[in-house]
């Protein structure tokens, strides 16, 4: 899977997730929770969502680490090659 697959994952995600939000008006920096109203659950209902759309694990410790959308494309992206690479 590559980078623009991740993104367009995490993008039908956080639509599941926040149907009201504007994908096409998300700055790929900032902060889910700056950008739109996400609370705790909405955040963890999208790393869940993560964890089963990409088959891969994302531990608790690492969601800071996904707060936007460009960290989350980031991180999966290395996630993902890391399993790879050990798988």
């Amino acid at each position: 899977m590559n980078r623009e697959d991740i993104e367009q994952t995490v993008r039908h995600s956080l639509a599941r997730i926040a149907p009201e939000v504007d994908m096409t008006a998300i700055d790929p920096d900032a902060g889910f929770r700056d950008q739109f109203d996400f609370d705790s659950m909405n955040y963890l209902s999208l790393m869940l969502d993560l964890d089963k759309a990409l088959g891969v694990h994302i531990p608790e410790l690492d969601y800071p680490k996904l707060s936007s959308l460009s960290s989350c494309v980031k991180y999966l992206e290395g996630l993902m090659n890391d399993e790879s690479r050990a798988g």
